[in-house]
């Protein structure tokens, strides 16, 4: 399985950012998916995850409200809509996949794509 995430870049705070992450490869393998971020000097951080079919959705606390994970299995994409974009939100966001239809913690997802900077500027 390869994963691509892509739409990363400079926004200003309060603005609003999307994320997509394409899927190839061993696609019929893919479970659960799910976006996690790295910040300069930080711990790395699951920011949300969705189940095969989309029916369990986890967000960690900080983006709750603000961020929107969705699925198109047909298309075999994952997508993080980010809006009220903070400066804490500056990291670079990873996709992976979980060979599991039910998954929320990193160790269960065994496939990882290349990273997408954000930078949200003051």
């Amino acid at each position: 399985v390869q994963l691509q995430a892509s739409g990363g870049g400079l926004v200003q705070a309060g603005g609003p950012l999307r994320l997509s992450c394409a899927a190839s490869g061993s696609v019929g393998r893919i479970g659960a998916m799910m976006w996690h971020r790295q910040a300069p000097g930080k711990e790395r951080e699951i920011v949300a995850t969705i189940s095969m079919r989309g029916d369990n959705i986890y967000y960690t606390d900080s983006v709750k409200g603000r961020f929107a994970i969705s699925r198109d299995n047909a298309k075999d994409t994952i997508v993080l809509h980010m809006n009220s974009l903070k400066n804490e939100d500056t990291a670079v966001y990873y996709c992976a996949a979980s060979n599991r239809p039910y998954c929320s913690i990193r160790e269960c997802f065994l496939h990882w794509g290349r990273g997408t900077l954000v930078t949200v500027s003051s």
